[in-house]
């Protein structure tokens, strides 16, 4: 008899304690897809019936989301396509933590209702002392709406011409401005406004003095611009977005503002991003003025804008908890990811692979420190291996240069050298 009309029944498949107990992980539809997709196989000739089982575990995802963990060896930190900061085990965990049913907005002491996520908010306002108060939203731009709205809808903004950027897949900050209802009072030139130019925009229709960090390019050359401590004095908010979340200054990146320096400076509120140098989960940050950000959480846009419990968890762990992955790559020692890089490469040497550690130059990226280079060190590959790393378990992404594949260091935890060779070996076909 032809083998292809011995197809397994499905009921008799699913019995399989090895697919029992994967169902109840990843969910019997995926598991019932994966079976009838081997099935098929037989009816095709290209397994034997004995070989359905194995063939469908074989081909079931690792994880019920088609999302991919994926490898970050682009010298990129905070990759936006790859999902900006990694976060850290301790964010990880406390995200898990209150998965389940958790006190977001109870009072276990009391039984009555409590602030939602009044333990986040502490860690934030202790983050940075110079904030009268915080909030946090879904993200930057959402912390950038819900300013606009509060404080300016159906009046205007004062804003540099020269500030008025584009970010990330054609996102414009402009565009977003005036969705609140609010108009905009354009000032200066790309490359140069003065104080003068904003005194005489300031008048009773003003909403606000909005400063937007440049922060994924620059301007050189005849430039010129006004600082937030000089905007101070004109009698209206002034709010600077200064993007990529850095609560304290970094000495390793001199011209990125960051929350502290930029309230002492004068700024009456600060919006920034969870998820970039703060190496947080997504989120919007916005601090200042007790009374500025009272009225942003009391709006009823605040409500449609909130965090979810993962989120407010996992900010809290990276606020109070040890050093995030975004922290410990952007101090990497570049003679210890040289030492790393030479290990790999002679690892992958010895099995008769075109591997060579050479420096490397990595980003911040995700909008933050444009031109900012830090010294790293890299595997170097052909470039026929950039395609099977991709596509691999787990994907390992790199950047193509010059006709090699270069898989950076400074985005690879130390703990995942292994992983990588590994890797590359199997995608050695």
């Amino acid at each position: 008899m032809d083998s292809r009309r011995r197809v397994p029944r499905t009921d008799l498949v699913l019995a399989d304690p090895r697919l029992v107990a994967t169902a109840g992980r990843l969910g019997r539809a995926v598991v019932k897809e994966a079976v009838a997709q081997a099935q098929r196989r037989v009816r095709q000739g290209e397994i034997a019936p004995e070989e359905v089982v194995d063939a469908a575990v074989a081909a079931l995802p690792p994880y019920a989301t088609r999302m991919r963990p994926v490898i970050n060896m682009t010298g990129v930190l905070l990759h936006t396509n790859l999902g900006r900061a990694p976060l850290s085990p301790a964010a990880v965990a406390a995200a898990m933590a209150a998965a389940g049913s958790s006190d977001v907005e109870f009072d276990l002491a009391t039984g009555a209702r409590a602030r939602r996520g009044r333990a986040t908010l502490d860690a934030l306002a202790r983050a940075v002392p110079a904030a009268e108060d915080v909030h946090v939203v879904n993200n930057n731009a959402a912390a950038l709406v819900l300013v606009a709205t509060v404080l300016a809808a159906g009046r205007e903004i004062v804003i540099s011409r020269g500030e008025l950027v584009e970010i990330g897949d054609g996102f414009r900050i402009p565009d977003l401005l005036v969705s609140t209802g609010a108009r905009l009072c354009e000032v200066g030139t790309t490359n140069r406004t003065s104080y003068a130019d904003y005194a005489a925009a300031v008048g009773p229709q003003t909403g606000f003095v909005l400063k937007v960090h440049p922060s994924n390019f620059r301007i050189e050359g005849f430039t010129g611009s006004v600082g937030v401590a000089a905007l101070s004095d004109l009698g209206v908010p002034v709010v600077a977005d200064i993007g990529s979340g850095l609560l304290a200054r970094e000495p390793l990146l001199p011209e990125e503002p960051d929350a502290a320096g930029v309230l002492r400076a004068g700024a009456d509120l600060v919006t920034a991003s969870g998820d970039k140098l703060l190496g947080g989960p997504q989120a919007g940050l916005l601090l200042g003025r007790r009374d500025l950000v009272d009225r942003c959480r009391r709006h009823p846009l605040a409500r449609a804008l909130r965090v979810d419990k993962l989120t407010l968890a996992a900010l809290e762990a990276t606020l109070r908890g040890p050093a995030t992955p975004v922290h410990e790559a952007l101090h990497a020692d570049p003679a210890a990811l040289g030492e790393r890089a030479g290990a790999l490469a002679g690892r992958l040497a010895e099995a008769g692979i075109d591997a060579r550690a050479l420096p490397s130059e990595a980003t911040v990226g995700g909008g933050g420190a444009p031109g900012v280079t830090l010294r790293s060190a890299a595997v170097s590959l052909p470039e026929r291996f950039a395609v099977p790393l991709r596509t691999g378990e787990p994907p390992v992404v790199g950047r193509v240069e010059g006709g090699r594949l270069l898989l950076d260091l400074r985005t690879l935890p130390p703990g995942r050298d292994d992983d990588v060779v590994r890797a590359v070996l199997g995608a050695d076909g």
